[in-house]
């Protein structure tokens, strides 16, 4: 299995489970979610090989500043 690397950042903890950003290192894109669930959620799609839905609010992916 490739080693992917995420950097997770918690910006708030509502509703009982954490609101942040997680970059996937090596696609150079950054997503936020709403939920714990929804951030490993990202990370399983990114381990499976399927492509994840890694978007902003606008519907739009983000790349990660370099």
């Amino acid at each position: 299995m490739k080693k992917r690397t995420f950097i997770v950042e918690i910006n708030d903890t509502q509703s009982h489970s954490w609101q942040g950003n997680i970059e996937w290192v090596q696609e150079g894109r950054k997503q936020s979610f709403r939920s714990a669930m929804e951030m490993l959620r990202l990370i399983d799609s990114a381990l499976g090989g399927q492509e994840p839905d890694w978007r902003d609010s606008g519907g739009q992916t983000e790349r990660a500043e370099q």
